[in-house]
């Protein structure tokens, strides 16, 4: 083979500057380009010899990597197809575009390494991110073919000559240079390949290990051992989403599981991807255990394109609220190298992304319909992936408004259509809007919800970070229906009836009372109201209004339109039960003793909501003492 020198067909010399400073922040991504080209090698060659077009053994076809920290070299070398000096000047010596000029336009639009990369077919040349020199020595399996050296320093220089290599296949070794020698560490190297390669197709070694192999007998007769050297393969060429479902039980889907996520608790249950129309895609989802803490782990679910994991950030191709879910979804139809705006735009992006809604809803109504009790045993977990997708994803609500379930605080479940049949009769109001009425703590708010229950109201359980935005979306979109916190006023008012109870007191005496109550509670923020409730209701109940409750829920969540509500001080309603004993003893009392009585019943309302703190609680129980003490003498 004649001796070869060249200059490389991109036709600017700042092509490698270019590479080195735009793809920096990026640049362990050279290893998954070099690995992943090695493996389409070796997988090339196996397709032609099944087709009988390539000749002799294939022999043993793994991927290997290697590094030598003092010749600060790194090694990736396959026995696949290899090349001829003649591919090597068509592959590796023309870069796909066709000028400077138009590669330096399009690189400014770039977001991130993978597009450069992808977008102008720069794969291999990613190595030149760490190496001050690349090498090839390749051997093709065409019969007669010459082995081939190429070496290139970084410039548009390369040199072509004959090479060394005896056996087909490739060699690339990268001269690290002073900037990345990080990487000429076995720890480091192990990390990217365990992030990129642990699922290649191909045996990948890496490394080396050592094993005890039988060499004969000593003096004595026993069997004498000497260590060798064996394969380190790092990978699980056939993992599970690459089976059949058939083919696997719960503890494959379980291993596998604690295998990606080895901290976390085992899951809920999975979804195996399978489909090879009109897209291609398999994978595996998994639901995790959330409960109420609405920690949106994003990134939990790995993009693969052809075993080769690609990114965690699955935006776009799986819907926003299963971003909750763990997992893998491999996909050859999403390109190795994509931006934002085209997975935005892509025809088979959007087909996915449908389909995984599909799929989802499909495998929660199977559950729902085949072990309902499970189900509800379950909902505690799922409920937060059920309310959030039918918030954001209209397709999805119209299929979960069938399965997702409203809990009360009898922890009874009920479906929409049978939880409107429950409540419709007793909880319409005089308009015929059916009242929902809902907790967010059924424990700190439990003499509202015995006031509900004493007339045969039902009370929701609606507890989850997400509770307040479901609800409103159900009253959008359920008819007649209006969800009232139980505390936000009294009952009564909460669900108005036509044969509303009154009270036998005077204008004058309504006046006197809101009078002495505004003097005992001394305070702008609680607006005295006298209501005509039953004798047997508490004689003060503190409420504060349904819209300031959600308003300043939504605020806590963070942000929008509505985050300025969080700046305004709660305005309570006190409502002054006309029909009790003591509101009447208050009416009939001298003004300091009445006042002192209008104090204490108030304080009692604060401390049944957990609101009487500090001096104020100090206070009521030195009061509550001393009141007591003349009983006692």
């Amino acid at each position: 083979m004649v001796q070869e020198k060249g200059t490389i067909s991109i036709h600017t010399e700042n092509i490698f500057p270019i590479i080195k400073k735009f793809l920096y922040s990026d640049h362990e991504i050279f290893l998954r380009e070099l690995v992943s080209n090695a493996v389409d090698a070796t997988q090339k060659i196996k397709r032609l010899s099944s087709l009988g077009q390539a000749t002799g053994e294939l022999g043993d076809l793994k991927v290997e990597v290697s590094f030598d920290e003092t010749a600060k070299t790194i090694t990736v070398s396959d026995k696949g197809l290899g090349m001829t000096a003649d591919e090597i000047k068509k592959y590796i010596n023309q870069i796909a575009f066709s000028g400077a000029t138009e590669f330096m336009e399009k690189f400014k639009e770039a977001k991130d390494a993978n597009e450069i990369i992808g977008r102008f077919g720069l794969g291999f040349y990613s190595a030149f991110m760490v190496a001050d020199k690349v090498e090839i020595n390749t051997l093709s399996y065409q019969e007669g073919a010459e082995p081939a050296r190429w070496i290139c320093d970084g410039s548009t220089e390369f040199e072509l000559t004959e090479g060394s290599r005896t056996e087909r296949g490739t060699d690339v070794i990268l001269y690290i240079n002073g900037e990345n020698e990080e990487f000429l560490n076995q720890w480091k190297l192990q990390g990217i390949l365990d992030k990129y390669a642990k699922f290649l197709p191909v045996p990948v070694k890496f490394g080396t290990k050592k094993e005890q192999e039988e060499d004969g007998v000593d003096e004595e007769g026993k069997t004498k051992y000497k260590e060798v050297e064996a394969d380190n393969i790092i990978n699980d060429t056939n993992p599970i989403w690459t089976k059949q479902p058939t083919e696997l039980k719960d503890e494959d889907y379980l291993s596998f599981y604690r295998e990606l996520y080895p901290m976390s608790e085992e899951p809920l249950f999975w979804i195996h991807l399978n489909v090879d129309y009109p897209f291609n895609l398999t994978g595996v989802l998994y639901f995790p255990k959330i409960k109420n803490e609405f920690e949106i782990q994003k990134n939990k679910i790995k993009l693969f394109s052809r075993q080769v994991f690609i990114t965690d950030e699955v935006k776009d191709i799986v819907p926003e609220f299963l971003m909750l879910l763990h997992g893998v979804i491999d996909s050859p139809d999403i390109p190795l190298n994509v931006s934002r705006s085209f997975l935005q735009a892509d025809s088979s992006v959007k087909k996915i992304n449908s389909y995984i809604t599909r799929k989802v809803a499909d495998k929660l109504n199977d559950l729902y319909r085949k072990d309902r009790k499970a189900y509800e045993e379950k909902w505690k977990d799922i409920g937060l992936f059920v309310k959030y997708g039918m918030i954001t994803e209209e397709k999805f609500y119209e299929k979960a408004k069938d399965f997702v379930l409203l809990t009360n605080t009898k922890n009874e479940y009920y479906t929409l259509e049978e939880y409107n049949a429950k409540v419709k009769d007793f909880q319409t109001d005089k308009n015929g809007t059916a009242i929902y009425l809902y907790t967010p703590n059924a424990e700190s708010q439990h003499s509202y919800i015995q006031t509900a229950n004493k007339r045969d109201y039902d009370v929701l359980v609606m507890d989850a970070p997400l509770d307040n935005h479901f609800l409103q979306q159900l009253e959008s979109k359920l008819e007649k229906v209006s969800f009232k916190r139980v505390d936000a006023d009294v009952m009564d008012k909460l669900i108005e009836k036509e044969d509303a109870q009154k009270h036998q007191l005077t204008e004058d005496d309504s006046k006197k009372l809101t009078a002495i109550f505004e003097k005992a509670i001394n305070n702008t923020n609680m607006k005295v109201e006298v209501e005509s409730l039953s004798a047997e209701e508490l004689p003060v109940t503190i409420t504060i209004e349904e819209w300031m409750r959600r308003m300043k829920d939504m605020s806590k969540m963070g942000g929008g339109p509505m985050s300025f509500y969080g700046t305004l001080p709660d305005s309570y309603k006190v409502a002054v039960n006309a029909n009790h004993k003591i509101v009447t003893n208050i009416l009939e009392s001298e003004e300091e003793q009445a006042i002192a009585l209008a104090k204490q019943v108030f304080d009692l309302a604060l401390l049944s909501q957990g609101m009487l703190k500090g001096a104020d609680l100090t206070a009521f129980v030195e009061r509550s003492v001393s009141n007591l003490t003349p009983a006692l003498s």
